[in-house]
Formats: C-alpha cells, sequence, structure tokens
C-alpha cells in the first residue's frame, strides 16, 4: 500500500531553519549596537597613552606618593570611616524593612496565582490582589531605577548635608533592589511543599510562613549580605554630594589637589571593602 507524504516533515525543517536563522540575526543586532554604541559614546583607547594623560598620570602619581599616613590626618578620618560604616549598616537596614514588605506584596505566586488561589473562594482575594502586586511592582521599579546617588542629591537638598541624607539614598535605592530580588525568590521557590501544606488543610499564613520563607530564607540572607557590601562602597560616593562619610572627605582632598590624602582614604575604603566581604563570608558561613 502507497503511503501518502506527509507535509510535516517539510514543516519542521522550515521551522528549523527559521530557529537556527535567529541567532545570527541576533548576532548581527548586537555586533551593530556595539559599533553604533562605540561611535556615540567616543570610546577611543588611544586617548589613555597621550602625552597629556601621561602627564597628568604622573602628577598624581608623584603627589600621592608617599601616601599621607601621619597620626593627625588619621585621627581625622576616625570619624569619617564610622560614618561610612554606619551609613551602609543603617542604609542597609532601611532597605530591608522597604524591600521586604514591597518583595511580599510584588510576589505573584502570593498576590494573585499559583498554588494559594487555586480555590474557587480566593477569585476575590485575586481581583483585590492584582492590582496591588501592580503598585508594588511599580514603586520598586522607580525606587532602584534612580541611582543611589541622585536620590542623595535630592535627599541633601531636602534634610541638609551630612550622613542622614546617605542612609536614605541608599534604604530607598537598595530597597528597591532588595524588594524585586526577594519577590523573584519568592516566585523561584519548589512549590510542593506548598501544596503539601496546602492539602493538609493549612492556612494562607502557615503555607507561607511554614513552607514558602523558609525555602527563601537562606537565598534573602546571602543576597542582603552581599548588598551591604555594596553599601559600603555606594556610602563612599554619596559623600561627593555632601552625604558624609569617607567619600565627601576624599572629594575635599581632591579638590585641594592633596592626592597624597586621597591615597591614603582609598587605601582604608579597601580595607573597609574587604572586611565586610570577610565578615559577610563568614556570616552566610554560619547561617546558610
Amino acid at each position: 500500500m502507497a503511503t501518502i507524504p506527509s507535509d510535516a516533515p517539510v514543516a519542521r525543517s522550515l521551522a528549523s531553519d527559521r530557529k537556527s536563522g535567529f541567532p545570527w540575526l541576533l548576532a548581527v543586532a548586537f555586533a551593530l549596537t556595539l559599533v553604533g554604541s562605540l561611535r556615540v559614546a567616543e570610546v577611543d583607547p588611544r586617548l589613555l597613552v597621550e602625552r597629556d594623560a601621561l602627564a597628568n598620570v604622573g602628577r598624581f602619581v608623584a603627589g600621592a606618593w608617599p601616601p599621607r599616613v601621619s597620626a593627625e590626618f588619621l585621627g581625622l578620618m576616625a570619624r569619617p570611616v564610622a560614618e561610612t560604616i554606619q551609613i551602609s549598616v543603617t542604609g542597609t537596614l532601611f532597605a530591608v524593612l522597604i524591600g521586604f514588605p514591597l518583595g511580599i506584596l510584588a510576589t505573584s505566586t502570593l498576590m494573585w496565582r499559583g498554588v494559594l488561589h487555586e480555590r474557587r473562594v480566593q477569585r476575590r482575594r485575586w481581583l483585590l490582589g492584582l492590582p496591588v502586586y501592580a503598585v508594588a511592582r511599580a514603586l520598586l521599579s522607580v525606587f532602584r531605577a534612580i541611582p543611589e546617588y541622585v536620590w542623595a542629591f535630592m535627599f541633601v537638598r531636602a534634610v541638609g548635608l551630612g550622613p542622614f541624607p546617605g542612609v536614605l539614598a541608599i534604604g530607598i535605592a537598595y530597597g528597591g533592589m532588595l524588594g524585586k530580588v526577594y519577590s523573584e525568590i519568592l516566585e523561584s521557590v519548589d512549590p510542593r511543599p506548598l501544596e503539601t501544606l496546602q492539602a493538609a488543610g493549612a492556612s494562607r499564613m502557615a503555607v507561607v510562613f511554614y513552607g514558602l520563607v523558609p525555602q527563601a530564607l537562606p537565598t534573602f540572607v546571602s543576597y542582603t549580605l552581599y548588598r551591604w557590601e555594596c553599601a559600603i562602597r555606594a556610602s563612599a560616593i554619596l559623600g561627593f554630594v555632601g552625604a558624609g562619610g569617607l567619600g565627601q572627605q576624599i572629594e575635599l582632598s581632591m579638590r585641594m589637589f592633596q592626592f597624597d590624602e586621597v591615597l591614603t582614604l582609598l587605601a582604608t575604603l579597601f580595607v573597609l571593602v574587604a572586611l565586610v566581604d570577610f565578615i559577610s563570608g563568614r556570616l552566610r558561613a554560619r547561617l546558610l
């Protein structure tokens, strides 16, 4: 009996050809975008080795060496160092207080879909949860879309100079980042323990606190500690707009062309970042 040729292999072949051509199209688009970006950004590595650039670097190195390590100067730097640490710790705390509740509200599997919303009685909660979810996602997007440097600039105008604007800037900007990551962590947990708890008759809150949070907590801690490391560097940068800490002193020393002080301050910042990295690593090892 003769078989009727099928069009299915041909269709699969055409689909395969289209799929195989897409990576090439994407690569060409990326290459054109890269070339255009280099031209628009005026990237020219030759400027780094021009005579004027090398002369400026030489003047900086000559003025920065040896670094200033006098007891008087180091004593004056004790307060900026303490401010930098305090800004990072308090700012990260504010970020957690902002990011955690917004991250909960921005988790789709908690607010409007998933295991917790499969029952018919949950339909009213679905109608209420979706708008709340959308508002929380929008707030997190706004918080993290504006850099902490700009937040600090605005808060300096609002509350004046000092470390408090730096704390607020880190709290708002990092709160948006933490909330976004917290929501993604909660959405990616294994749903099977949640289904088991719900099948056993557990309440919605019990499913969240006994099935959802324990799975997400280790990753929460790890990413929060990483953000604390980033806050140390950010608190130094925020000082350039008057938000206190080491950054403010670095800006003053550079303005006065005291490059030996700048080198000492940069070395101090390096030690702080390394110390925080060590502490957070030990904390992750104990808690995770």
